[in-house]
């Protein structure tokens, strides 16, 4: 039996659903949402390495959501990007490219942001808002042209305008509602961890390019005195697996290795977390009275760092027109949204993609032409500003 009203549910309280939930709250809307995890125990007391970076242009969705200002630990502004070509073991190539901030403005490309950091900010700011929360928890959702029921297990059922999947890759609303996906996997995984080092990064980062896949190194903000970057690279699943399975000295040797000598020396601190890689897209992003945002509408390489920037690109798009809707789950305001965000998404997936299989390859002629077009572009002021602006989540 229905026995409540919302305007909107959210299903998933990752960091998508959960901004996205704020958000609407703030601006008026009465919001469910729904995890089937309960909440506190994805805070990780001890830093463990895992950071976001968070383009200039998708803070907004976290700054009206309040909570940009309740993060715990301080986030570290990306004042450089520096793009360089090369192989394990060795110096990198001269020819780079080398983005600076102060091209395009006074405001950084964006931010690095612990995870812990800000699921921490994202608890207590549920804990102190007017969002409806139901977590540890599940929900049961039927649609019809005039709303959705949902119908959390155990608990009450609330009569809502919107439903919102943010419910991840794996989103079994997605599915329910028969929305296609197609996948690219990669024979990829991502190599996840966090180290301390000798010198100062001076808020710079590094996308090194090696025949294994793309190597970051994320700037940190310092902690106690040590200077800390985020490190996350790409390998086969053979040679990620024997990473893995290495020892923390002889794992700290393998990153050394690609990192090169600028930092000086280099201590792992935290864990070291291993995903395999893959790609996704759904056909399309809403159904009556749902409607798709994040992962559960698609995935991308990490390759730039954008995958978290789209789904809070798609918050910030959504929030903009539901804001003032009458009816915030009309045909007509979805289908609004996938013309904002499918086109974006689709080139970035388009883009990551092919600039993994580009630079995850060591044929000879490929390297030279690739390094060749790092330069050219290194002198092309007018190109590195729309690249630039693109990073930073910005039209270009």
């Amino acid at each position: 039996m229905t026995n409540d009203t919302a305007d909107v549910a959210i299903i998933g309280a990752g960091p998508v659903g959960a901004a996205l939930a704020l958000r609407l709250a703030a601006g008026g809307q009465r919001v469910v949402l729904v995890d089937r995890a309960a909440l506190p125990p994805m805070e990780h007391p001890d830093f463990d390495g895992r950071a976001y970076a968070i383009a200039y242009g998708s803070r907004d969705l976290l700054d009206r959501a309040g909570l940009w200002d309740r993060l715990p630990f301080p986030p570290c502004p990306i004042e450089r990007i520096r793009v360089s070509d090369g192989k394990p073991g060795r110096p990198p190539s001269p020819l780079f490219l080398d983005f600076d901030h102060r091209d395009v403005g006074d405001e950084p490309f964006g931010w690095i942001v612990e995870a812990r950091s800000l699921r921490m900010a994202i608890n207590r700011a549920l804990a102190d808002s007017a969002v409806i929360l139901h977590a540890p928890a599940t929900a049961r959702v039927t649609r019809d042209a005039d709303g959705a029921t949902v119908a959390i297990a155990d608990g009450p059922s609330y009569r809502v305008n919107l439903v919102v999947a943010a419910d991840g890759r794996g989103s079994t609303l997605r599915a329910e509602a028969g929305i296609a996906v197609t996948r690219y996997p990669y024979r990829q995984s991502a190599v996840v961890c966090a180290v301390e080092h000798e010198r100062p990064h001076h808020n710079v980062a590094l996308e090194h390019f090696l025949p294994g896949g793309p190597f970051a190194q994320l700037p940190m903000s310092d902690a106690d005195g040590a200077h800390l970057s985020a490190i996350v690279f790409t390998e086969s699943h053979a040679n990620a697996a024997r990473l893995a399975a290495m020892d923390d000295p002889r794992f700290t040797i393998e990153v050394a290795r690609r990192l090169g000598a600028h930092l000086g020396r280099i201590r792992l601190v935290g864990r070291r977390w291993t995903y395999p890689l893959s790609a996704l897209h759904a056909h399309r992003y809403h159904v009556t009275r749902l409607v798709l945002v994040g992962d559960s509408a698609h995935g991308v390489h990490p390759i730039a760092g954008q995958g978290l920037n789209l789904g809070l690109q798609d918050g910030i798009a959504l929030a903009g027109l539901i804001e003032g809707a009458a009816d915030p789950g009309s045909t007509e305001l979805l289908a609004r949204y996938q013309r904002i965000r499918r086109p974006a998404n689709v080139t970035m997936l388009a883009a990551t993609d092919a600039l993994d299989r580009l630079f995850s390859t060591d044929l000879p002629p490929v390297r030279l032409a690739r390094d060749l077009g790092l330069a050219a572009v290194n002198r092309m002021p007018r190109l590195k500003r729309r690249f630039m602006r693109t990073a930073m989540g910005l039209r270009a």
